[in-house]
């Protein structure tokens, strides 16, 4: 080598630092330029965000929960963020996991994650179902998240629960409605979906015939719970599945005879000036017009009972006025801090209503009545993200609930009440979850079965 190119050894070693930290510096950026498409990043409150920046930023924060936060072996939804009354870290709920399949929907919709690891999730949670402990085709409320097994609900609550479900099945058939290419991965999907959906037999869920659906059976205990499902309530959406279903479905006086036949069903009554037609006096907590209704849409939904969107919108409504009456003088209340539902509570967890006031706010229930009072929602959302979020605001989203006269602020997430904040937030914004559950031809099977009435039904 020409003595001119030659390095002394220091000069040598400056250069091999310098080769290494060009190649580091380029390394990194590199992989700073391809981030993880699934990565949701936690983030706190961002100021200046207009409505619709809001929107999105609370359904991405929110589905944090079932993406982040699921189960890591079965990925189903878990039933609450925290440890209390018991639960422990194995527990997965079956109803909360149906509302985070819509909500996945949502984040694929949304560009939080890529369709294909939605789809490669969703298979992992039916492979798991496939395996786990059902009776006659239905699942208990709870599960054990590794091994499939039933943790029981309470003492007698050991099996079937056909309400949750119910709102597990509302889930997995939209999502065979959207997953709908046809790659290995999604027609597995579908098709697993499909099994589950063909083995429930509803019919037994009428104990022996009789004109109404029970909630519970137990192989240990049968019958014993001794809960015939009667109307108004949030159980729509299961007989509106019994009378869809594929191979055991139960027939259309079931609904009119057992549903529809109760002292609470028909209302009519007036409340803040504003007429209830179905329910309770008041209409009873929030989640009444949420649950049965992340896939139904109450638009143009009627019965010989009742128009379905005046149900939704007026029970609402009630509930608002409640607040902004405010008649139990609870600091908070108000235009901008309204929404009473189940929820935690510095006690414990109640079903919180006007005639069963204690003073406890719980943003899913304005945040998941977006669809029927947008303005007065999108009040309280601000509210609730700016006014408040240095107290409720967290990395799966708002806390499940608060009592300002109290000074009480949840730390806990629950599955129940993430869930509807993202599907009905997309509902209002694009109907698409609703689109989705209603295109399905069994759903509308079984409504023109039962004399419904919707835009959906072909003629």
């Amino acid at each position: 080598m020409p003595t001119n190119y030659r390095f002394s050894l220091p000069a040598k070693v400056l250069m091999l630092l310098l080769i290494s930290s060009t190649s580091l510096v380029y390394a990194q950026k590199k992989k700073q330029a391809m981030p993880d498409p699934d990565k949701i990043e936690a983030r706190g409150v961002l100021q200046g965000l207009s409505d619709e920046q809001l929107l999105d930023e609370v359904q991405r924060q929110t589905f944090r929960y079932f993406w982040d936060f699921a189960h890591p072996v079965s990925g189903l939804a878990r039933e609450r963020s925290n440890e209390a009354y018991g639960y422990g870290n194995e527990v997965v709920t079956t109803g909360g996991t149906g509302f985070g399949i819509m909500a996945t929907i949502v984040a694929v919709h949304r560009g939080w994650i890529t369709r294909d690891s939605a789809s490669r999730f969703l298979l992992k949670m039916v492979r798991f179902l496939s395996k786990a402990d059902s009776y006659h085709g239905v699942f208990p409320h709870w599960l054990n998240g590794t091994t499939g097994k039933t943790i029981p609900f309470s003492r007698k609550d050991d099996g079937a629960d056909l309400v949750e479900s119910s709102y597990l099945f509302q889930g997995l058939l939209t999502a065979r409605q959207y997953f709908n290419q046809n790659n290995p991965v999604e027609q597995e999907l579908r098709n697993r979906i499909n099994w589950l959906w063909s083995d429930i037999e509803w019919d037994w869920f009428t104990r022996d015939g009789r004109e109404v659906l029970y909630w519970h059976w137990s192989p240990n205990n049968g019958w014993a719970m001794n809960f015939a499902v009667r109307g108004f309530n949030e159980c729509l959406i299961m007989y509106v599945l019994a009378a869809s279903g594929e191979r055991h479905p139960v027939s259309a006086s079931v609904y009119h005879n057992g549903w529809a036949q109760s002292s609470f069903f028909k209302n009519g009554r007036e409340f803040y000036g504003i007429k209830l037609p179905l329910g309770f006096d008041y209409g009873g907590p929030l989640f009444f017009s949420h649950y049965s209704f992340l896939g139904l849409n109450p638009k143009g939904l009627k019965d010989r009972y009742a128009d379905y969107w005046e149900q939704n919108r007026n029970h609402t409504l009630i509930n608002h006025a409640h607040c902004v009456q405010n008649p139990n003088h609870f600091k908070g209340y108000g235009e901008e801090c309204w929404g009473l539902t189940a929820s935690d509570n510095n006690e414990g967890y109640n079903a919180h209503a006007p005639d069963n006031d204690l003073g406890v706010i719980s943003p899913t229930a304005a945040l998941s009545a977006f669809p029927y009072t947008p303005e007065y929602s999108m009040k309280a959302l601000r509210h609730f993200y700016y006014g408040l979020g240095n107290k409720i605001w967290s990395e799966y989203g708002f806390v499940d609930a608060f009592n300002e006269s109290k000074d009480w602020y949840a730390k806990s997430h629950l599955a129940i009440d993430q869930g509807p904040i993202i599907v009905m937030i997309e509902n209002h914004r694009s109907g698409l979850l609703w689109d989705l559950f209603m295109s399905c031809p069994e759903i509308q099977k079984g409504l023109a079965k039962l004399d419904f009435s919707s835009p959906y039904l072909k003629k």
